[in-house]
């Protein structure tokens, strides 16, 4: 069956609908998948719309090329107070747009997740990997924090304290043992995901969306406080003096 294409094919993300199922793939292969601020913006509108469509069951979220998701693009970090406020707002966005999705997600992990990616995965429900794929918070070296909400939410504290403190990179076949995925496929691992896309697109509509309100309602009640703390300390590391200043001026005002 040729999928219907539901999104921009030459764009920085593009969708296809197998039936019930969308398929959502980051397309910045030469920069291994790199969340850019346009990328950013799109994932949050792609996963705002999905969220919403009663026709779709299950999404599944891939990379093009041999990578998953590298993180950040952080040759876009730097520049002035309005350029950094777009860092911030659409990074919020995004990640909140795939976090709070009311549709299942599978991440089918193609290749190396980390930093920004490795939490993009983890905001995923199920998550199966190629045997290429790789884990981790590297960034955590540079002296950037990593997402301990994200890896939290998922896995357990001894678990997600050491991938944190350690900035340790895990392969696949470790993921499977620490939980972090189900499923390592030999086969393609696009594929894999469209059949358990799927089976859970199959499953009576109802009783899947509220399973997935209740998983939504858990992590924020549960770790809804760490994730809003990260956006906090994002927010300050980038913005810095400028955006209190900014805020002091507006209130005098």
């Amino acid at each position: 069956m040729v999928p219907d294409r539901v999104g921009p094919l030459a764009g920085l993300l593009s969708i296809e609908r197998h039936d019930e199922v969308a398929l959502v793939t980051l397309r910045r292969p030469e920069k291994r998948n790199a969340l850019s601020i346009e990328l950013r913006q799109e994932l949050a509108d792609a996963f705002g719309t999905l969220s919403d469509d009663r026709g779709i069951g299950c999404i599944v979220l891939t990379g093009a090329g041999p990578a998953f998701c590298s993180g950040m693009d952080t040759a876009q970090f730097g520049g002035d107070l309005e350029h950094r406020r777009q860092l911030v707002e659409t990074s919020t966005l995004a990640f909140e747009s795939v976090g709070n999705c009311r549709r299942p997600i599978v991440a089918a992990v193609n290749g190396p997740a980390i930093a920004g990616g490795f939490a993009l995965a983890l905001l995923c429900d199920l998550r199966i990997a190629a045997p290429s794929a790789v884990f981790g918070y590297p960034e955590l070296p540079r002296g950037i924090p990593p997402s301990y909400a994200a890896a939290r939410a998922v896995l357990p504290a001894t678990i997600a304290q050491e991938l944190c403190l350690t900035g340790r990179l895990v392969k696949a076949e470790e993921a499977l043992k620490l939980g972090i995925v189900r499923e390592v496929v030999t086969g393609e691992v696009v594929a894999r995901g469209l059949e358990l896309g799927q089976r859970v697109a199959a499953l009576p509509r109802r009783a899947v969306l509220e399973t997935k309100r209740r998983t939504l309602l858990e992590r924020r009640h549960l770790w809804g406080f760490l994730f809003e703390d990260e956006q906090q300390v994002f927010r300050r590391a980038l913005l810095g003096p400028d955006a209190a200043s900014s805020e002091e001026d507006g209130e005098a005002a």
